[in-house]
């Protein structure tokens, strides 16, 4: 064999070439949706023999395809609790409270998101991580009946080992207990804190560990970014706050990052547990079922506010449910769109909506940090404001310590949170949990929040972008073309 492989090398390198490259190259033709990225990869495997042909195989095909996915309305009657359905805000409940433009986001929602739009729910908004995680453990220490937590990351330091600590004290009293964290997040931490869960008594498992030695890389695809805790079926938090000592300013002093987090009641939880525990059946083939699971009795009336909808998205039926809601949030809007998001990194088709609506008269205006805390990201996002800046918004460098919050905010009345960031990771690779949320209160209070981190804020102008050296522009663009996987 070694006698022939000098002799016969690109031979031997063109058939291997053709056999790995033919079945990428049919792959990505017939089940990539967007032309360009079905050309582009393509591009990849035809121009890089072999390399580009495995580079497809690990990071350009979604793996995940689950057969136990369910409509949120039949996993009620599955668990003997359809009288939730009474809280399904129909066309009449929004329009008695809001215009018709938001009856139309109802519609929009009813068909692209698996879950309803609820009522009689209430949120309220944790601004800090010191609050956050102790509205988190003070919940988990009171649990009777059962908690699930998923996250994205879920550090083994001082924050983390509090949480451990008091969903292994809950374990230990009886209460179900089950912790689902996403692989690759599980590994911010070395040793991880999945061991020191499992050997103290709590279920715990990971999140498509099934990927490839070497390549559990915080940019590695199809992660559960969700962060979901519910607490007895009548308590849930959600939002963009991952379990880690730096957020916290208990910890890590005055140079603790920002984020914002939720904690609910109502019908909602019914939505949040489903999803949480669809990706728990999924990883780990347990369904959870039983009084331990009950999902409790909300205690306002049907057609009460707030109305909320959970949207789950991702690689699977629920791909790009977040950018279908996005899109229409922005085409109804009148008044103003207010944005805050840690990593900005829209595709065109959110770009042209943003600035449709810019030209139509609409205020638009986005928050993002002056320091980030993912270099090669900020680097894209600069790349990419002058699309954005040229056709009338306006973007702002936040003061302050870095923020991780992901708000979003149309005429007052309509908000959006959650874990999604603006960005193709989010949009399309990562499994995500927002929450819409149609209530002019909480919708204040959003536009309060990137108002007022507007006052301080630093604006990008166009005219500043282009007078950077051509270098660093033209080195921006090149990490600006790696940005569907940053």
């Amino acid at each position: 064999m070694s006698d022939y492989l000098p002799t016969y090398w690109p031979q031997i390198l063109f058939v291997l070439s053709f056999v790995l490259g033919v079945p990428a190259a049919i792959h990505a033709t017939m089940t990539k949706e967007e032309v360009r990225a079905a050309i582009g990869w393509v591009g990849v495997i035809v121009l890089s023999p072999v390399i580009g042909a495995l580079i497809y195989a690990v990071v350009g095909i979604n793996r995940i395809r689950r057969s136990s996915i369910s409509s949120q309305r039949r996993f009620l009657h599955e668990i003997g609790q359809g009288q939730f359905l009474r809280y399904d805000a129909s066309e009449q409940n929004v329009l008695d409270r809001f215009e018709k433009r938001f009856a139309a986001m109802k519609t929009l929602g009813d068909r692209v998101s698996r879950c309803k739009l609820t009522t009689g729910n209430d949120i309220t908004m944790l601004q800090s991580g010191d609050d956050a995680y102790r509205a988190m453990i003070d919940a988990i220490n009171a649990a009777k009946r059962s908690i699930l937590v998923e996250t994205y990351i879920f550090d083994r330091d001082k924050i983390g080992l509090r949480f451990a600590d008091a969903l292994i004290a809950a374990a230990k009293r009886g209460v179900q207990v089950r912790v689902l964290i996403d692989a690759v997040g599980a590994r911010y931490s070395i040793p991880s804190i999945v061991g020191y869960l499992s050997r103290r008594g709590v279920r715990v498992d990971v999140f498509n560990g099934n990927i490839i030695m070497g390549l559990r890389l915080p940019y590695a695809n199809l992660r559960t970014h969700r962060k979901i805790i519910v607490i007895d079926g009548r308590k849930a938090f959600t939002g963009g706050m991952n379990i880690r000592a730096g957020f916290s300013a208990e910890i890590v002093g005055e140079d603790n990052a920002r984020d914002t987090h939720f904690e609910l009641t109502g019908p909602i939880i019914t939505d949040l547990f489903h999803i949480a525990s669809e990706d728990w059946r999924f990883a780990t083939g347990e369904r959870l079922a039983g009084e331990a699971w009950h999902i409790a009795t909300p205690e306002k009336q049907p057609g009460e506010r707030v109305f909320i909808r959970a949207v789950p998205s991702g690689p699977d039926k629920s791909l790009e449910a977040n950018h279908r809601m996005l899109m229409g949030a922005f085409s109804i809007a009148q008044s103003h769109i207010r944005i805050m998001s840690p990593y900005f990194l829209p595709d065109r088709e959110l770009i042209s909506a943003l600035v449709t609506a810019a030209r139509r008269g609409v205020e638009v205006d986005i928050v993002i940090p002056s320091i980030n805390n993912l270099k090669l990201v900020d680097r894209a996002m600069t790349a990419q404001f002058d699309q954005i800046l040229k056709s009338h918004c306006r973007i702002w460098r936040a003061s302050g310590n870095f923020n991780h919050s992901k708000l979003l905010a149309v005429d007052g009345t309509w908000a959006y949170v959650g874990s999604s960031n603006l960005d193709p990771r989010s949009l399309r690779l990562n499994f995500e949990v927002d929450l819409e949320v149609l209530d002019a209160e909480f919708a204040a209070h959003v536009v309060h929040l990137v108002e007022h981190a507007m006052e301080g804020a630093t604006p990008v102008l166009l005219q500043e972008l282009r007078a950077r050296s051509f270098w660093v522009r033209l080195i921006d663009r090149i990490i600006w073309l790696g940005s569907p996987y940053l």
